[in-house]
């Protein structure tokens, strides 16, 4: 993936009028710290049709390469192969520009993804739904984190104490296997940590 733009041919999802765009496949936060904000407002990935006015999302495939946080996320609904990855690297494939969003906001915080992904099965566990839960942020005096799910079609809210990150940084500190697991470039989600419980 070259850096900047390519031509991308879209078609609005309303009125259904073809048009070819530049989008940025890729950015390097380092060399563009302006475009993070877009990437994590969902902006970058917002192409308004000429025609109607409907703003579509642009679920394309997408690098995400923080150097300095040595992070990359990689947005693609492909089958990706693992790759190795520089050293230090930490590597994740998402598959929706709002799990990108997450991943960006989770890293920002100094959590450990996999970390958060345990802190949400047991969360879920607690309110007894099956929902998607998604990191929204960490914040307040307890430093509590806050985790949102849709449910008839609201946004609900639920808030955990730090001390159950930490609970959770325990169990998967002694779990090596976790660990192995989340090493190379893989997709750390609910589907990958129910395999550590079933």
């Amino acid at each position: 993936m070259g850096m900047g733009g390519q031509k991308e041919k879209v078609v609005c999802s309303s009125c259904g009028r073809p048009d070819e765009i530049e989008f940025r496949n890729s950015v390097d936060v380092s060399a563009s710290p302006e475009l993070k904000e877009k990437v994590k407002s969902g902006e970058l990935f917002v192409w308004t049709c000429p025609e109607c006015g409907n703003a579509n999302l642009l679920n394309l495939p997408f690098l995400y390469h923080d150097p300095a946080e040595r992070l990359m996320l990689l947005l693609t609904s492909a089958p990706v192969r693992s790759e190795e990855l520089p050293e230090g690297y930490t590597g994740r494939i998402v598959r929706s520009i709002g799990e990108l969003i997450e991943k960006i906001n989770i890293f920002d915080s100094g959590l450990d993804d996999v970390v958060i992904e345990m802190c949400k099965y047991v969360t879920r566990h607690e309110l007894g739904k099956d929902v998607r839960l998604k990191f929204f942020r960490l914040g307040g005096a307890d430093s509590e984190m806050t985790f949102t799910y849709p449910e008839s079609g609201q946004m609900q809210m639920v808030a955990t104490g730090f001390n159950v990150y930490e609970d959770c940084a325990g169990i998967v500190n002694r779990n090596p296997d976790m660990k192995k697991a989340a090493r190379g470039l893989v997709a750390v989600d609910p589907d990958w940590i129910s395999r550590f419980f079933a």
